[in-house]
């Protein structure tokens, strides 16, 4: 579409390059990241370059797609029929990360239940033994409980964010994404000083490779999040949103309380009853 006056709600952005970069830059990464580790298609392992040229194509894809976002937004090609889009879009990426966690999980349970049985009779001895002999188990009620509580503050801090850019009181909406992003800082510390003092490895056992991939990934999506708001925090200060429109912030808000939500599975199921 030629650039041009919004005449109605269906209007369509400019095509952009951003989509197709961004997708080849996530394959290089992956492809690239099995490379590093494994070796594939000839290439031998411990081999880095193409995951970080895939690495670095998605940043710049993240940068300028939303930096060009941003643009088309001041434009005013943002419709409200464009924005119904654009949640449809958040909703449908949400949803993708949730069968994400769910391949997680089900690694995790099943390594529970089948790792030294392979019937149903036989998952309740299993659980039983998990964790393996020689595996001792972090306490859920220290660090793991600690973060929650973190979690579900920062769940409260964002929501009266929100609540407060959509009634135009923007020193609290400032209030309550810096301390969403602080305590998102702290659930990152308060983890990496949990893995720290692991009692196991991710190597050379079912348990730890289980529990890491699920707990690692949890707080890879931790960071992010923390990533997303403060960009929020940053566009708030520069006079960034309105009561009316602030997309970028709900999107966000949903974001974390998706992160918040698995976090409670999380810690239920293999910190508490798995653990």
């Amino acid at each position: 579409m030629s650039s041009h006056a919004v005449e109605h709600d269906y209007h369509l952005v400019n095509p952009s390059p951003w989509p197709i970069i961004g997708s080849i830059s996530a394959l290089l990464l992956t492809l690239g990241g099995v490379i590093w580790m494994k070796g594939l298609f000839g290439i031998p392992e411990g081999t880095p370059w193409i995951a970080l040229i895939g690495f670095l194509g998605v940043i710049v894809t993240m940068y300028a797609w939303w930096a060009e976002m941003l643009r088309e937004g001041k434009a005013g090609d943002h419709t409200p029929v464009v924005q119904l889009a654009m949640r449809y879009g958040m909703i449908l990426f949400i949803a993708s990360e949730v069968m994400f966690f769910v391949g997680w999980f089900w690694m995790f349970f099943e390594g529970a239940m089948f790792h030294n049985f392979r019937t149903i009779a036989g998952a309740v001895q299993g659980f039983e033994t998990w964790p393996p002999a020689g595996i001792e188990a972090f306490d859920p009620w220290h660090l793991p409980l600690v973060n929650t509580m973190i979690l579900l503050l920062s769940g409260t801090t964002v929501t009266w964010a929100h609540h407060a850019l959509q009634h135009d009181d923007r020193k609290s909406a400032k209030i309550g994404l810096l301390l969403t992003v602080l305590l998102g800082a702290s659930f990152t510390m308060f983890q990496a000083i949990e893995y720290a003092d692991a009692g196991f490895s991710f190597a050379g056992n079912l348990y730890g490779a289980t529990f890491f991939m699920a707990t690692g990934f949890h707080g890879a999506h931790v960071l992010i999040g923390t990533i997303f708001l403060a960009v929020c925090l940053f566009r708030l200060h520069a006079g960034g949103f309105t009561p009316k429109k602030h997309f970028g912030l709900e999107a966000a808000a949903w974001y974390w309380h998706f992160v918040d939500v698995v976090w409670l599975f999380l810690f239920t199921f293999i910190y508490v009853i798995f653990g």
